[in-house]
């Protein structure tokens, strides 16, 4: 078993393109709150928006907090997407 992980940290932009940028702002405007007030005990996430796509920033201590992190992003997207489809 290995005790220590040979990252040292684990850091990426992930973009995410929505079909017009009302609806990336929709989204954005939807889960600002969760990346603002998220936990960041071995990871930090960001989130920006530019026209169309939501460019999410992970800077995670090693992979594990990197997983939890995208996974979390991906949750709350899919989440503010389908409450959004469930409203129109």
């Amino acid at each position: 078993m290995i005790d220590e992980s040979p990252l040292e940290s684990v850091k990426s932009n992930i973009v995410i393109e929505f079909e017009n940028s009302s609806q990336a702002k929709i989204v954005y405007d939807s889960i600002l709150l969760e990346f603002n007030t998220a936990p960041d005990f071995r990871s930090s996430m960001t989130m920006d928006l530019d026209d169309s796509n939501i460019i999410i920033n992970i800077d995670a201590e090693d992979s594990t907090s990197f997983r939890a992190s995208v996974n979390s992003a991906i949750k709350w997207i899919k989440l503010a997407l389908e409450i959004n489809n469930l409203t129109n």
